[in-house]
């Protein structure tokens, strides 16, 4: 149980990856008051985590009526998630996000973004859609997928943190830091992301 929950925490943390979202987020809340930034960032987590758990689920009922194979769609996150390893080392993804919030910044008639672009696409997009997914297919039982919902709680839980404290930690770490971070991060990723691959070819291969 305490691997299954390592590999969880670890494969979420990294796609989700609270750190990178904090720089984000206090630049989009620049002119906000702590209050309404501290508002903000607790609304964002909850409708993120809202989202997640319930394509975790009810994803695989959902992939069922498409008709969708789960080794296939496990195939499918594992490129999927392959791609974003690759956009963090070589820091498209991060590139990407400041891109979208300075487009949020340019519309001043936007406020509230704990909805958009925060808790969609920044923290529950298809990535994070999909690691949920590919996680949940692995647990066996109720125990296992209580370990995985657990371990969701615990990298949202430290998102929250990374947001309140957005500020503090951006003049603690820096960019350069960061992305270093980043890139270590997105080789990790790249490694979980092969294993998704072979799990499924595996399958695939076993079954036929």
């Amino acid at each position: 149980m305490l691997d299954l929950f390592i590999s969880a925490f670890v494969t979420l943390f990294v796609v989700i990856d609270p750190p990178g979202c904090a720089p984000i987020f206090a630049g989009l809340t620049s002119g906000a008051l702590p209050a309404q930034a501290r508002s903000m960032a607790l609304r964002a987590c909850l409708v993120a985590t809202s989202i997640l758990v319930l394509f975790a689920l009810f994803g695989e009922g959902l992939l069922g009526a498409l008709q969708i194979e789960l080794n296939s769609f496990r195939l499918a996150g594992g490129i999927m998630l392959f791609l974003i390893a690759l956009e963090m080392v070589f820091e498209k993804r991060t590139q990407r996000r400041e891109e979208r919030a300075e487009k949020i910044r340019s519309t001043p008639e936007i406020e509230d973004i704990s909805v958009f672009p925060l808790a969609i696409p920044m923290i529950a997009g298809p990535g994070s859609i999909a690691t949920i997914m590919l996680l949940m297919s692995r647990a066996e039982g109720t125990p296992q997928t209580l370990v995985v919902l657990a371990a969701l709680g615990a990298v949202m839980a430290l998102l929250l943190l990374s947001l309140l404290a957005a500020v503090p930690i951006m003049r603690f770490v820096g960019k350069q830091v960061e992305a270093v971070i980043t890139r270590l991060l997105g080789v990790l990723l790249a490694a979980l992301a092969a294993q998704y691959v072979v799990d499924a070819l595996r399958a695939v291969f076993h079954a036929s």
